[in-house]
This record gives C-alpha cells, sequence and structure tokens, in this order.
C-alpha cells in the first residue's frame, strides 16, 4: 500500500480541481432549477458536437477501463471482440437511423417513451413501470461499478479502504449533479473531456516511445497482437474466456442486438433527446463514436507500458491502470493523470444519476404521487432522487470486490434479459405494452436466478438460456392480448418513422394523408453497414500507430478513408433537414 504523504502534490492538485467542478456544478443550479426540460435535458438547445464530448466523457468511467485495460493486457488485441459485449459499434447505428428515431419521440426519459409506443392504457402503463424498475436497477448497478472501480483505484494511493474512498468521493461528487442536473453534466462534461484527451495523448505518447528500437512482438506473449479469435485459450485468466471463439460469437450476436435495440445506457438515450432535431441527434451519433477514438489510444497505451517496463509488476489485471501511474509517470504528469481519473469517474458517474433520477421522478413520483407539482417542486425532487441513488449504490458496492463481477452480470445476464423487448419495440407493430413488461420482468428474473442460485454457470449457457426466456414471454404475453391502439400507432409511425414489419400502420397512416418521405431503410441499413468497419477501423488504427504496427495501421487507416468517402455521399449529404420536426408536426396537423 503505498502511503498519501508519498503523493501529496498530486492528490492536493486533484482535490482543487474536484472542488472547482463542485464549484462550477452548485453554480449551474441556477439555470438547471428553471424546470424539468432544463434540469434533464438542458433545454433542448446544446449544439451537436458538444452532446458528443459530453456523451463520450461518460464512457471514460474509471471501473470499465481498469477492466478493459486488464483484458488488453491479458489478451493483446483479441481483447477487442468481448467488447461487442457493451455494443463497440453503436455508434453506427446510431448515426444511421437510432438517434434520429429517438429525437422524434420528442419525450424526456425511455419510460415516458413507452407511453408514446404503447399508449396510456393498462398495457402502456405495464411498458412504462417496466422499463422504470429496469431504468433503476441498471443505474443502482451501475453507480455500484463505479463506487468499486473508484474506491479501488484510490485506495493504493490514499491508504484507505476501498469503501470509504468510495464514499468520500462519491459524497463530493454527488454535490454538483444533483444540484446542477442537465447543465452540470454537459458543461462540467466538456471540461472533463479536455483533461481526458490530455491524459489519452499523454499515456499514448509515452507508450509509443517506450518501444522506441524494440517491437512489441518481441515483448509480449505470442499472438498478442494478432486481433483473430482463437477457438480456445486455455490459460485464460477468466473462466469464461476459455471457450474463446464460442464467447465471441455470443459477444457479436448480443453487441448487433443491443446497437439495433437503440441505448442501453440510460445517459446514451438520454444525449438524443437533448438534441437540437434529428440531424443533430444522428451527428451526436458520428461524433461520439469519432471522439471515443481517443479511449483506445489510453487503454492500449497502459497494457504496452505494463509489458514494456520490467520494474512493472501485475498480479490483479484490473490493477494495470494505478501500476502504471505509480511506476511509469514522472512527476506532475502523475498529477494531471490522476485529476483526468477523477474526471473520467465524474464524468461517468453523474451522466448515471442524472439520468436515472429523471426516470424516478418523471415515471414515479410526477405520474403517482404529485402529477399537478411544481417545476420547483420537481427540481427539489430531482435532487432526492440523486441522492437515494447514490446511497444504494453506495450500500451495494460494500458487497462486491470485483468488477468484473458485477460487469459481466449487467452487460451479459441482466442486459441480456431486457434486450428482446427493446429490439422487438422498434421493429414489429404487433409488439404491445404486455409484451414489453413480460418480457423484461421474465428476462429480469431470468438473468438473476443463476446470479444467486448457480453463479457458476458460465455466460456461454446461461445467456442463451436468459434470451430465450425473454423471447418467449414477450411473444406469449403479446399474441395473447390485445393489438396497441392503432390511433397511438398511427401517431407514433407517422413521428418517429421506423422501419420493419410495419406494414399495416403505413398502408393506414398513409390513407390517411400524414405521411411524407423521410427515410428509407434500405439507405439507413447500407449506411449501418458501412459505419460499422469505419468505427472499428478508427479504433483499431489509433491502437495499431501506439504499439508501431505499421501493417496492421496502413490497412486499417485505408478502410477508415474509403469508408469515410463513402459515408459522405450517403450519410451526411443526407441528413434530415435541420426543421424535419416542424415539417411533421405540420402533417400530423392537416391529417
Amino acid at each position: 500500500m503505498v502511503l498519501m504523504s508519498e503523493y501529496s502534490f498530486d492528490i492536493f492538485f486533484v482535490v482543487i480541481y474536484l472542488f472547482c467542478n463542485v464549484g462550477f456544478g452548485l453554480y449551474m443550479s441556477r439555470r438547471a432549477a428553471a424546470g424539468m426540460d432544463s434540469y434533464f435535458l438542458g433545454g433542448r438547445r446544446t449544439p451537436a458536437w458538444l452532446l458528443a464530448v459530453s456523451g463520450c466523457a461518460s464512457w471514460f468511467d474509471v471501473a470499465g477501463t481498469m477492466w478493459i485495460a486488464g483484458m488488453f493486457y491479458s489478451y493483446g488485441f483479441k481483447a477487442i471482440w468481448p467488447q461487442w459485449m457493451w455494443g463497440v459499434a453503436m455508434a453506427a447505428f446510431w448515426m444511421a437511423y437510432m438517434a434520429k428515431w429517438i429525437r422524434r419521440s420528442g419525450v424526456m426519459t425511455g419510460a415516458e417513451w413507452m407511453k408514446t409506443r404503447f399508449g396510456n392504457g393498462p398495457a402502456g402503463e405495464s411498458a412504462r413501470a417496466a422499463m422504470t424498475l429496469v431504468a433503476v436497477i441498471t443505474t443502482v448497478s451501475f453507480l455500484s461499478t463505479a463506487s468499486v472501480g473508484i474506491g479501488k483505484f484510490w485506495s493504493e494511493f490514499l491508504g484507505w479502504p476501498p469503501h470509504v474512498c468510495s464514499i468520500v468521493i462519491l459524497g463530493c461528487t454527488a454535490l454538483y449533479v444533483i444540484f446542477g442536473g442537465m447543465y452540470s453534466v454537459i458543461y462540467t462534461e466538456f471540461i472533463q473531456a479536455g483533461m481526458l484527451l490530455i491524459a489519452c495523448v499523454i499515456v499514448g505518447v509515452l507508450a509509443f516511445n517506450s518501444l522506441a528500437g524494440q517491437s512489441i512482438e518481441s515483448l509480449a506473449p505470442a499472438g498478442w497482437t494478432n486481433f483473430l479469435p482463437s477457438w480456445k485459450i486455455p490459460d485464460a485468466p477468466e473462466a469464461n474466456y476459455k471457450l474463446f471463439g464460442l464467447m465471441t460469437i455470443m459477444w457479436v450476436i448480443r453487441g448487433l442486438l443491443l446497437s439495433t435495440s437503440g441505448p442501453l445506457v440510460l445517459y446514451e438515450f438520454q444525449r438524443f433527446l437533448a438534441a437540437r432535431s434529428p440531424r443533430d441527434a444522428a451527428k451526436v451519433g458520428m461524433l461520439w463514436g469519432a471522439f471515443f477514438s481517443f479511449w483506445w489510444m489510453y487503454v492500449i497505451g497502459i497494457a504496452v507500458l505494463v509489458i514494456s517496463r520490467p520494474d512493472i509488476s501485475v498480479t490483479d489485471p484490473e490493477s494495470v491502470v494505478p501500476a502504471v501511474l505509480h511506476a511509469a509517470l514522472p512527476f506532475g504528469i502523475r498529477a494531471i493523470l490522476l485529476a483526468a481519473i477523477m474526471s473520467a469517474f465524474m464524468s461517468a458517474f453523474i451522466s448515471t444519476v442524472n439520468s436515472g433520477a429523471a426516470y424516478l421522478v418523471c415515471d414515479v413520483y410526477q405520474k403517482f404521487i404529485a402529477p399537478k407539482a411544481s417545476n420547483r417542486r420537481l427540481v427539489v425532487a430531482g435532487y432526492i432522487a440523486s441522492a437515494t441513488l447514490v446511497g444504494v449504490g453506495l450500500l451495494i458496492s460494500s458487497v462486491i470486490s470485483s468488477i468484473e463481477q458485477i460487469a459481466h452480470w449487467i452487460f451479459m445476464a441482466f442486459g441480456s434479459g431486457i434486450l428482446i423487448p427493446l429490439f422487438l419495440r422498434w421493429y414489429w407493430w404487433r409488439f404491445n405494452g404486455w409484451g414489453s413488461s413480460v418480457g423484461m420482468v421474465t428476462g429480469v428474473i431470468a438473468s438473476l436466478a443463476p446470479t444467486i442460485f448457480w453463479p457458476q454457470t458460465p455466460l456461454y449457457i446461461s445467456v442463451p438460456v436468459i434470451l430465450s426466456l425473454s423471447l418467449m414471454g414477450s411473444f406469449a404475453a403479446t399474441l395473447l392480448t390485445r393489438p396497441t391502439d392503432p390511433d397511438t400507432l398511427d401517431k407514433f409511425y407517422a413521428r418517429v418513422r421506423p422501419w420493419g414489419f410495419w406494414g399495416p400502420v403505413k398502408k393506414r397512416v398513409a390513407s390517411q394523408g400524414a405521411l411524407t418521405p423521410i427515410d428509407s431503410t434500405p439507405a439507413d441499413m447500407v449506411v449501418a453497414l458501412i459505419a460499422m468497419p469505419w468505427i472499428i477501423g478508427l479504433y483499431m488504427a489509433v491502437m495499431y500507430l501506439v504499439t508501431r504496427c505499421w501493417t496492421q495501421l496502413f490497412i486499417s487507416s485505408a478502410v477508415v478513408i474509403v469508408t469515410s468517402l463513402l459515408l459522405y455521399f450517403l450519410w451526411y449529404r443526407k441528413l434530415p433537414a435541420a426543421d424535419e420536426l416542424i415539417n411533421i408536426a405540420n402533417s400530423e396537423t392537416k391529417a
């Protein structure tokens, strides 16, 4: 354990940075207190690039970075495949069509979206309630993960128990997110993104320089730079990864299902709802994915520094980040990196709290407790909801010791349990509120069962079972109950324009004269297929640059250049008009 006195300057720098952020969040509380739309969506006046920077900064979470950096250290470039479990290429689908669909709905939360899709009746209310339950579970789970990660990290520097570190840091961070709302989230994340960019470049340059005069192939285990998956990795540190090829198939299938189902993480959905227009929302999706390429420089840089420095000893792969900070960074630089890590934690933390509180306030408090509450009262309820979520997350984190333990449950078990209803709601008109609620509840129960009763069950067995049970629950409840009210379906389709199995609804809306051409289904699908190699190629190019793998860098760069040109003509030049929502509203009025 490192004594706090050894890093007094670094810790002092981080404390000053933390208090500056808290002060800014409290200052922004005056703007957030203007009302619910301002508190949770920033008034829908934020430019696309700033929303993308904010969302991208939210992905730089400490726990996830520690976990994934450990993966690349252990498995090399093959570690790109497990990233499909959280949708590494989802930005391709966001920019192609999903971001536009979300923004056209014009709601404030994902649970409120259920009302526009399934109506106000019992079926719609059940879907909204199920989505709120899922949202709260997701929020608490991510806060618990963040708490474990930040506590585990800072205990190495402060010499305090991990849970004590979590309480102190989460308590300070919670102040400005609770009072600042979405305004503090977006604008402080812009500042934090600057710190994170500096950190990524520093780590990338240090790793690049550490390989001067030598190759990564001569230092790393055989096959470390080969990204193609092996069917088996007998000596894999994690038991689920021993059948790596089978897991890769499952990761990719799950990742594609997730990417086409809309954002699973709540603050992602919120960023697109906060965009000024569907055109801006699509730009947010593209820029979000592009900006995130710097994170891969950081992750691979950490792994390279551990491999290239014989003086760095690592026994726990999740500890590679603090190990590098201990041994590989000079005075002053370490303070910047620590502040950047604090920024990463704060970005993910505040986004998660703000979006989770939006569900509790809009879909529980305002709907069932105080439907006539004033804006001021609702904002105060947002303060209380945010504080409650933080407290519950801290409580659960006290019994969890491993980031991987909870991350696998969130992304693979629990995440798989709710994917089927999230997917069907966009593409099948017959899918109704009962199917959504039963499918979600069935999936949640199915994801908890193996965790509680059969914790040693491999993921390649439990995940297909969870998906199958959720699928059966969704179809059974849908086909045994009445379809959604036609008027609700017509309004939803006329505004959002999803594609898939919407034939009867599309004919009905077209016959009413309320259907003006907006999107092309084949064009959206082509854009998504082109954007996937674009985004993956961009991430791989950054990592191959840091590791000096010149041949692979040339190939991945060529893929990025060719797909960028195609996207310019097939996507950018065909983005919706800035006033698209006004035109849709006019069409609905005429109808």
